[in-house]
């Protein structure tokens, strides 16, 4: 029986044998107080809101809007200028293309009109070594031919002697040869 005197014991000390305790917003009693505080919260809330955050919030927006405006337009001149730059670029290195094409041609042009001459002048070089030496071999060629003919008049000499053991007369072997030549 101890034990049942310390429980309803406990049981008075918290306010009494069998109240009904439940959740405070579902009382009735109380709508009107919760009704009213829950208006001046909303509007103090309200205006802590339009007042001070809503401003701060809306100039950041606006801030933001304004930064990312100018950043756009930047981008957009800085978009321009590589164009030029590219452009500029491009017109350089045709620029650069037609003088190294006019270069290499007129280094060609130079080159083969330098080879050309050479050549010109090693060709009337040879064609003077040429009739030299065709002048050459016809002087050789002269003395030889007119060395043939006393070559074969003493070889034809030469030739009756050994056959008929006698040699014939000059005069009779040079009519002879000139016979032949004709």
């Amino acid at each position: 029986m101890a034990q049942a005197q310390t429980t309803h014991a406990a049981t008075e000390a918290h306010g009494g044998a069998h109240e009904d305790v439940g959740f405070p917003p579902f009382k009735t009693e109380t709508y009107g107080g919760q009704i009213l505080w829950l208006t001046i919260t909303f509007a103090a809330l309200y205006v802590l809101l339009s007042k001070l955050v809503l401003p701060r919030l809306s100039g950041i927006i606006e801030h933001r809007r304004t930064t990312i405006a100018s950043d756009l337009d930047e981008a957009a001149a800085m978009k321009s200028r590589a164009e030029e730059a590219g452009t500029a670029y491009e017109k350089a290195l045709s620029e650069a293309r037609a003088r190294a094409q006019a270069l290499a041609q007129e280094t060609r042009a130079k080159v083969s009109a330098e080879t050309e001459a050479k050549r010109k002048e090693l060709e009337a070089d040879l064609a003077k070594r040429l009739a030299e030496a065709e002048a050459v071999i016809a002087t050789k060629k002269a003395e030889a031919m007119a060395n043939v003919r006393g070559i074969a008049v003493e070889t034809a000499s030469a030739i009756v002697e050994r056959l008929t053991g006698k040699a014939p007369p000059p005069q009779a072997v040079e009519a002879a040869i000139d016979q032949t030549q004709a």
